[in-house]
C-alpha cells in the first residue's frame, strides 16, 4: 500500500488575520523543504495545496520531478463563499471567492479531483453538509490540524454510515515540518496515476491522528521567527518577491513603521507565558466547542441521513434549518470581492 498526504501548505499560502488587526503567516516554509520532508517520512505521493494559490505547487512539482521516489499532485485549496474546497490534479489556478459549485465545475473542467478538507470542523470553514450535495470525491475523515474531540470523529461517523458513497482520505494540513506525518492515506500502487485511480475506485483510507496540540504552538512559533525575518529583509531592502508569493507581496505592501510594529509585536508572543497563555486558551475553546457540538450530534447524523435520501430520490431535503458555517476572515474578503 502507498501513503500519501495530499493536504500540504507552503509559503505561497499567504497569510491570515486573527480578529480585525493581527495578521500572520499560513506558513513560511518552502515547497523544496514539504518535499523533502514527505521523502524522509517515505511517502509515494504529495500534493502541495496552498490558499488560493498555485504558484508554489507548480515550483514543488519540478523539485520532486528531480527524485524517482515521490510523486508531486499539483493541487490548491480554494476559498468559496461556502467554505474551503481542495482541487488535486490541477492544470492551472483556480480563482477563489465564487459559489461552490462554480469551483467544483472549474475544477473538474481541468479533470481534477474535488476533495472537501476539514468539512465538519467548527472552527475552520469546512463545508459542512454541503458535501452530500455537490458531488464531491471525497472528504477528510482526519484533519492533522484538528486535535479537537468533535471534527474528526464526525466526519468518520459520516464516512462509515455510507460505505462506499466517497473516498475515505486522511490530510496533515501540515503549515509546517513540525504537524505533518501523524495522519496520510493508504492507496492501492505507488504513484500519483494508482492514488487518482484509488480515489475514484473508493479504495483508500484515512490513517493516523491529528497533529499534538504542542506541534501546532511550534508552528506559530516558527511563523512567528519566518515573519520577523522576512520583515527584517524588508527593512534592509533585501525582500525577494517571487510570482505568485502571497506573503511576500503583502510584506512588501506594508510601510516601514507597520514591519518594525511587527517585529516587536512577535518578539513578544514568543515570550513564553505569552505562547503557553495561547495554548492553554487554544485547548479551552475546542474543549468547549466539541462538547456542544457532540451535544447535537444524532440530530445532525438524522439530518445527513435525510439530505442523503433526498439526493438519492431525486426529492431534495430542506428542513428550513440554516447550515452551520465558520465564519472566516479569508471567506468574508472573498465575499465582498464579489459583491464589488
Amino acid at each position: 500500500m502507498g501513503r500519501a498526504d495530499t493536504h500540504l501548505h507552503t509559503h505561497f499560502s499567504g497569510f491570515n488575520q486573527l480578529g480585525n488587526a493581527m495578521k500572520f503567516p499560513e506558513s513560511v516554509i518552502t515547497p523544496e523543504v514539504q518535499v523533502d520532508q514527505m521523502r524522509r517520512l517515505g511517502y509515494q505521493v504529495m500534493a502541495i495545496t496552498d490558499h488560493d494559490a498555485i504558484a508554489g505547487a507548480f515550483q514543488g512539482e519540478k523539485y520532486a520531478k528531480k527524485f524517482d521516489d515521490i510523486d508531486l499532485i499539483v493541487g490548491e485549496e480554494v476559498t468559496t463563499l461556502e467554505g474551503e474546497i481542495i482541487g488535486l490534479f490541477l492544470t492551472e489556478k483556480v480563482p477563489r471567492g465564487l459559489h461552490v459549485e462554480e469551483t467544483v465545475d472549474i475544477i473538474r473542467s481541468q479533470g481534477g479531483i474535488v476533495i472537501a478538507p476539514h468539512p465538519f470542523s467548527f472552527h475552520v470553514p469546512g463545508l459542512q453538509e454541503k458535501i452530500l450535495t455537490l458531488g464531491v470525491d471525497g472528504f477528510e475523515t482526519i484533519n492533522g490540524g484538528h486535535p479537537d474531540y468533535y471534527s474528526n470523529m464526525f466526519a468518520c461517523k459520516v464516512m462509515d454510515s455510507y460505505p462506499g458513497r466517497w473516498a475515505d482520505l486522511a490530510g496533515s494540513d501540515a503549515h509546517s515540518v513540525y504537524t505533518s506525518g501523524t495522519c496520510w492515506t493508504e492507496f492501492e500502487g505507488t504513484t500519483a496515476d494508482d492514488f487518482r485511480d484509488s480515489i475514484l475506485k473508493r479504495k483508500t483510507k484515512g490513517c493516523g491522528k491529528a497533529a499534538d496540540p504542542f506541534t501546532q504552538v511550534q508552528w506559530s512559533m516558527e511563523v512567528v521567527i519566518g515573519g520577523q525575518k522576512l520583515l527584517t529583509d524588508k527593512l534592509r531592502n533585501r525582500l525577494e518577491i517571487v510570482e505568485g508569493d502571497q506573503l511576500a507581496q503583502k510584506i512588501d505592501s506594508i510601510t516601514r513603521l507597520n514591519a518594525g510594529i511587527g517585529i516587536v509585536a512577535g518578539s513578544a508572543y514568543l515570550f513564553p507565558p505569552i505562547t503557553c497563555l495561547a495554548t492553554v486558551l487554544s485547548l479551552a475553546f475546542l474543549k468547549r466547542g466539541s462538547k456542544k457540538m457532540v451535544e447535537t450530534m444524532d440530530e445532525r447524523l438524522d439530518r445527513i441521513g435525510r439530505i442523503i435520501e433526498g439526493v438519492d430520490s431525486g426529492v431534495p431535503y430542506d428542513d428550513g434549518k440554516k447550515m452551520f458555517q465558520v465564519s472566516n476572515k479569508r471567506i468574508e474578503r472573498a465575499a465582498k470581492k464579489l459583491n464589488g
